[in-house]
Formats: structure tokens, C-alpha cells, sequence
């Protein structure tokens, strides 16, 4: 059985004014109390943002006594203690909903140093979502009234690293050049025999090979598994110029996560980006019209990576017995989710889309254009 380690030491921010529990306000820049309304202005820090050397870190993590996953908190409003869910530090009690935040090292041995403060409250995240709900295509015509208004969304700071490298990489491959070549066509026209010269398309390789140079800057790399992959990299671009140095203040009423994606495991995945982009670089280099790239070698220096935390809202929507999870950009407001389909709207397109290509075909041919064009030109 998993051992639950004490947390060692809790967070908290009470109202100078009354006492009670402060809760950080989205987009403000101030903790707010939501017993008498007096507002904390949380103080900027002079620290800098900066990159971390990325090999060095996993020396020193290979000799990282590991840290256990689950941590106790003490609530200190009800006395009530209970243990965060796995992979969670920062919430609320679950018998008195008290913001609490731990620290973050007691958990993973690499603390976030940076994040991006929630911009998007949750009555301006609810109206994104209904205009997004609004917005979809080939969506069921009672989908709207089955969203509730009152639908409740958690406040998460989702984990993320950033890699920078400067990149080396030498390819083989081969560059395709087009020419054209006569070629003569028989066809049979009015019943005549007819030879027509007609312009053929050919490609010429040669092979190619060189080196190409690439900087990478902040190749953003989620860190959690508790959403899908593809669910994370749509909610980008993310606005990096507005990250501020780590403060708890900023969790103060909102969830926060820690990595599940190792810092080596979250490298392995941005060089797969990186790869991607270096590939369109050679594809350029080689040059010609067309290109195929048979091997690449790679190679990374000046690695260094950042651990941030990014605001999402999240929840979720029951229709016809199916739920379906949607998340919000805190920054921006961008939606992005599952949602369901309409087939019979599907369907009726499909129907619509066929019926206007064949009037449009009919008006072709009645025109005589269609039969000009299946002739070609020679």
C-alpha cells in the first residue's frame, strides 16, 4: 500500500480585514475575499524567468531520492484531514471547501518556477462555452437545452515544460525536377484516326544531401495525462510573454497538478515536434519541386527547459446518457472538446452537397465546358 506523507507546510492567505480565507481573482492581479470583498493586491517579484541547463537536471535527478505521490493536508478551518488526489497539491477541502496549497516539491523533486495567471474568470469561461455549444457544426438541435446553466467548472493549472535547443542535422535524400516531354496520343474522332502531340509531366532525381542549422525556442510540452494529448496542444498558442514568476497566491482557490510527464519523457516528445520542423527545412534546402528525404541525424546542444503551469478550466456535459469533457484556455478563452453529432444533419448535407454537384455538372455539359474538359488539351 502507498505510504501518505505529511505535508510539511500549507498555504494559506487570510484577509487582513476579516480573517477569513482569500481566493485569488482571475484577470486582477489581487486575492479576494468572498466573506467581506476586501481585495489583496499579490506582490510582483523581481525574479527572473529563466531556462535551465536540461542534462545537468537529469544527472541530478538520477540521484533524486524519489518522492511518494500521495500527501496529507490538515485543513485548518474544520480540523478535517484528508489526502489530495493523486497528482493534485493545490484545491479544496473536501469537508469545508478551503482553498489549500502545498508545496509542490513534496511531491516531484522539480518545482514549477513560472506561470501564466488566470485571465479568464468562470462567468466569462461559461459564456465561451455557450458560444462555442452556439457555434457547432452538425451539432443535435436540442443539444443547447440539455448544457445546463449551471454547469461548474474547475479551475486547473495544468503542468507544461518548454525545451529550447539549438539543433545539427545532417540528411540524404534526393531532389525531384520536373521537365516535359512530347508524346504522341492516337484517338478516334468522327471515325477518323487521329495522332495528337500531347506535353507529359517527368520527374528527374538526383541525389542531395547537406546540413542544416535550427534554433528552438519554448517547444511547449504538456506535462499531465489526465487530458488527452490532442485535447492539450489545441488549446495553443499560449501567450508565454505574460508568465510571472511562480506564486502560491495565484493558486489560492484553483487546482493545480503536478508532472506525470518525466522532464526526459517531455523532451522525447518536443524533439518529435522539432523533427517535424527540421524535416520542412531540408525539404527546402534539398530545393527542386520535389524532394524525398531518406535519413536525418540530429543532433542537440545547448538544451535547457522551463516548468510552468498554464490556467485551464475544465468540466464537463451529460447528452444522452454520454458524457462529454471540454477545456477552456484561462488566458485566451479558446474552447476545445468532445462533442456529439447529428447524423441525420450529416446526412441531409451529404445529400445537399451531391444535389448542387450535379446541377452544377448538368450547367457544364449544357454548356459544353465538361465535354471541352474531359477532351484535355493538346
Amino acid at each position: 500500500m502507498e505510504s501518505i506523507t505529511p505535508a510539511k507546510e500549507k498555504i494559506q492567505f487570510p484577509c487582513s480585514n476579516c480573517g477569513a480565507l482569500q481566493i485569488y481573482s482571475p484577470g486582477s492581479g489581487q486575492l479576494r475575499c468572498d466573506y467581506c470583498g476586501h481585495s489583496t493586491p499579490i506582490r510582483p517579484s523581481l525574479e527572473d524567468i529563466r531556462e535551465y541547463p536540461f542534462r545537468e537536471a537529469l544527472q541530478e535527478l538520477e540521484t533524486t531520492a524519489p518522492v511518494d505521490d500521495v500527501v496529507s493536508a490538515q485543513c485548518e478551518t474544520c480540523a478535517a484531514q484528508f489526502a489530495f488526489e493523486e497528482n493534485v497539491y493545490a484545491g479544496e477541502c473536501p469537508f469545508c471547501g478551503t482553498p489549500i496549497v502545498t508545496k509542490t516539491g513534496e511531491r516531484r523533486p522539480i518545482s514549477p518556477r513560472s506561470l501564466i495567471p488566470f485571465r479568464i474568470a468562470q462567468d466569462q469561461a461559461k459564456s465561451h462555452f455557450r458560444n462555442w455549444i452556439k457555434n457547432l457544426w452538425f451539432a443535435p438541435g436540442d443539444l443547447k437545452k440539455y448544457v445546463r446553466e449551471d454547469t461548474r467548472l474547475a479551475g486547473v493549472y495544468i503542468p507544461y515544460w518548454t525545451y529550447d535547443s539549438d539543433t545539427t542535422t545532417a540528411y540524404r535524400g534526393e531532389r525531384g525536377d520536373t521537365y516535359q516531354v512530347p508524346r504522341q496520343v492516337v484517338s478516334v474522332e468522327n471515325g477518323r484516326r487521329v495522332v495528337r502531340t500531347r506535353m507529359e509531366t517527368r520527374v528527374r532525381w538526383i541525389p542531395a544531401q547537406g546540413t542544416v542549422f535550427q534554433s528552438f525556442d519554448d517547444i511547449l510540452v504538456g506535462a499531465s495525462r489526465s487530458l488527452p494529448r490532442t485535447i492539450l496542444d489545441s488549446l495553443q498558442p499560449w501567450n508565454l510573454s505574460e508568465l510571472v514568476p511562480y506564486n502560491e497566491a495565484y493558486l489560492s482557490g484553483f487546482r493545480s497538478e503536478v508532472y506525470q510527464i518525466r522532464l526526459d519523457q517531455g523532451f522525447d516528445i518536443a524533439a518529435e515536434i522539432m523533427n517535424g520542423l527540421i524535416r520542412n527545412q531540408v525539404a527546402r534546402d534539398i530545393g527542386g519541386d520535389f524532394q524525398r528525404i531518406h535519413h536525418l541525424e540530429t543532433r542537440h546542444n545547448r538544451v535547457s527547459y522551463k516548468h510552468l503551469l498554464l490556467p485551464v478550466w475544465s468540466a464537463g456535459f451529460r447528452f444522452r446518457s454520454k458524457t462529454y469533457r471540454f477545456v477552456i484556455n484561462g488566458q485566451s478563452g479558446k474552447v476545445k472538446g468532445e462533442r456529439p453529432y447529428s447524423g441525420w444533419k450529416i446526412a441531409a448535407a451529404v445529400v445537399a452537397g451531391g444535389a448542387m454537384l450535379g446541377v452544377f455538372l448538368w450547367l457544364l455539359w449544357e454548356s459544353g465546358a465538361l465535354e471541352q474538359a474531359t477532351r484535355g488539351y493538346y
